[in-house]
């Protein structure tokens, strides 16, 4: 309760800072310097919890040191299929990438603000899975989250498996991610990629390690938030060392 406070508190101050900011042309010249990482870190501070501005800035919410590998991923793979665990501005961002991109949301909320924001790209399907109304007995399924007591997420995260295709990258941003990467194995195109979100998190290392994929860890600045995170990519091992 204490850290939820907090972060509201965070994020109301930043709000006012960012209105102020906008008055006197910081939020300006810092657009006009968003090729510069540091600049771009600063404006995307004020674009917290605000799906527009991370719209805008052309940002999905992981390192920037991931976004730039994943970046590079998708130009070496034209019209790539992404399956992603969880929507925001980070759907928008791979759909100007990639070909075709499918994203379940579990919050009918957000799935509902984010219709407007997806219209004028053809290429997104974005799909509402919403918890199961009763407790899995597989813990893999059930989330930590207090709001989702009593429910499990095993609808959500095999909605991959139900699309029947493979996928060049996977993201896995949303809830039950130990499940969700457990499952996406299968889903995984030839040479594809997963891209695990805030693996910071101490609970996400063991799922990460059983996976027997490849892991490369990005750690660092991360758009909108004022401290380091990190984002993991993994992939699959060849019998020589190097990844595929």
């Amino acid at each position: 309760m204490i850290k939820l406070k907090a972060k509201q508190a965070y994020v109301k101050t930043i709000r006012v800072l960012g209105v102020v900011a906008q008055r006197i042309g910081l939020l300006g010249w810092l657009e006009r310097r968003q090729d510069r990482r540091v600049a771009h870190w600063i404006r995307a501070l004020f674009a917290i919890y605000d799906v527009d501005q991370m719209i805008a800035l052309d940002v999905p919410w992981w390192t920037y040191r991931a976004i730039d590998k994943v970046d590079q991923f998708l130009a070496s793979r034209p019209n790539a299929s992404v399956f992603e665990f969880g929507s925001g501005a980070s759907t928008i961002w791979l759909a100007r990438r990639a070909g075709i991109v499918h994203s379940t949301e579990h919050d009918k909320g957000w799935y509902d603000l984010m219709q407007s924001r997806i219209a004028t790209y053809p290429n997104i399907r974005l799909d509402c899975v919403q918890p199961d109304p009763s407790l899995s007995e597989n813990p893999l399924y059930h989330s930590q989250k207090e709001s989702y007591a009593g429910q499990s997420f095993e609808s959500y995260v095999h909605a991959i498996s139900r699309t029947g295709q493979t996928y060049d990258l996977i993201v896995i941003d949303g809830r039950a991610r130990p499940a969700c990467l457990q499952v996406a194995q299968s889903c995984l195109a030839q040479g594809g990629m997963i891209v695990f979100d805030n693996t910071k998190r101490a609970r996400y290392d063991q799922a990460i390690r059983n996976s027997g994929l490849v892991a490369e860890h990005f750690g660092g600045m991360t758009p909108s938030l004022p401290y380091p995170d990190k984002t993991t990519l993994l992939r699959r091992a060849l019998a020589d060392g190097r990844h595929v």
